[in-house]
């Protein structure tokens, strides 16, 4: 009798034409899930998904270089995560890493993390950075586990206003690593 073992069939590519919806999908959840309290429900509902779709699109099928990469995590043929990197200064800068909420937890994000590094690697950046919302501790602990850390640069970035006309203000803090 042959024992079979089960195996995730998971994987990280780069992203393809068509893959923007999924991206999306997995962005508004993954901001809805983890940031909701700290952007606030009314940026949240502000958010024009058609818009943030084209968005991807475009990243996917015009990047503004060879050194800008859009990468997805999948789980089976499913879109589960993903992330995008740009160059910048001797280095590489992650723009977005989102893994969706169902699928945390599972080395999708660690995936995506080590794919943008060597693709900066590849491209001869000596050092990644990233952006962490403060009060995103998730976030912190996932990075500091990776080897960044924060280097004291910071941030504030308007997302809109509230239901009452003030400004809502988000802060972000740098973190860095050497390759």
């Amino acid at each position: 009798m042959a024992l079979f073992r089960e195996q995730a069939d998971v994987s990280v590519r780069p992203a393809q034409p068509d893959d923007e919806a999924a991206i999306a999908r997995v962005q508004l959840r993954a901001w809805r899930s983890s940031h909701a309290a700290l952007l606030g429900p009314e940026v949240l509902e502000q958010i024009d998904v058609t818009a943030v779709r084209d968005q991807w699109s475009r990243a996917i099928t015009a990047p503004p270089s060879p050194a800008h990469h859009v990468l997805v995590a999948c789980d089976g043929a499913r879109v589960i995560g993903f992330a995008a990197s740009a160059p910048v200064e001797d280095g590489v800068e992650i723009l977005a890493l989102e893994v969706d909420p169902d699928h945390q937890r599972g080395g999708h994000g660690s995936r995506l993390l080590t794919a943008c590094v060597d693709l900066g690697r590849d491209q001869g950046a000596q050092h990644l950075q990233t952006w962490v919302l403060d009060d995103d501790d998730a976030r912190a602990q996932f990075l500091s586990s990776a080897g960044l850390g924060p280097d004291g640069a910071h941030r504030d970035l308007a997302t809109g206003t509230t239901a009452e006309g003030a400004t809502r203000a988000v802060s972000e803090r740098r973190w860095v690593a050497e390759l």
